[in-house]
């Protein structure tokens, strides 16, 4: 079963310097329809403005990651990391028995267009940790790319879930095909372009939560980059 998520119908919220669009409930927006999918919370689909940014905030007990798409984002946090994310790179901060960090645009005149990625972790109360690894484009090109998964295998960053994350950059041609447990818990998030996903069209911020597929396949894509998440849920 294939359930489409049109990017039109995701909460959205505008503060000036932020302008957000949730697949999930978040903040101020409530959908009892769209709590999470399986482990999987949060996709905000956040573009900040030059000199915006989010200050000093805690977390605990979530796998955080962010995957920026365009522009640079600064990040601090309360294990003295600093760093400074871009594209083609991939941050995971396991927030555990807590953490506070910041996220500001590294550019006072430029836009950041980032997605921000919450999975809800297997287990809770576990030492907090940072990790970031670029991926490069030829990498996602034509093809899956694991990019976040619960053992760290081919070199993705390693959280604390039996989740796989997954990026492709699908154009012309090309075509992914993705082999799935039909009792796994899916969903893809179009983050650019289109593509289409078992022949249905999707566009940028469309997502679809899938359940219960043994096959996958995306195709005529025109400059897409796709994340599927792929993950086990016992409802802890």
């Amino acid at each position: 079963m294939i359930t489409l998520r049109p990017a039109a119908e995701r909460g959205q919220a505008s503060y000036g310097w932020l302008d957000t669009r949730h697949s999930f409930s978040f903040a101020s927006y409530y959908d009892r329809n769209h709590m999470h999918w399986g482990p999987l919370r949060v996709i905000n689909d956040d573009i900040i403005a030059g000199g915006g940014g989010f200050d000093t905030h805690p977390h605990h007990d979530m796998e955080i990651l962010t995957y920026v798409l365009s522009g640079a984002l600064q990040h601090r946090d309360s294990l003295g990391t600093g760093s400074v994310i871009r594209p083609g790179e991939v941050q995971l901060m396991s927030a555990g028995h807590g953490i506070a960090h910041s996220e500001f645009n590294h550019s006072d005149s430029e836009p950041v267009h980032l997605l921000q990625i919450w999975i809800m972790p297997k287990f809770t109360g576990v030492k907090p940790g940072y990790q970031q690894t670029e991926f490069a484009a030829a990498e996602k090109r034509g093809k899956l790319r694991l990019v976040a998964s619960g053992d760290g295998a081919e070199g993705s960053v390693k959280m604390w879930q039996d989740a796989k994350v997954y990026a492709a950059l699908i154009d012309g041609n090309e075509s992914v095909t993705h082999a799935t447990d039909p009792q796994r818990h899916v969903y893809i998030h179009i983050a650019r372009g289109s593509v289409h996903l078992n022949g249905q069209p999707l566009q940028a911020g469309d997502g679809a939560r899938i359940l219960g597929e043994s096959a996958l396949t995306l195709d005529q894509g025109q400059d897409a980059e796709v994340l599927v998440f792929d993950m086990a849920w016992d409802g802890r």
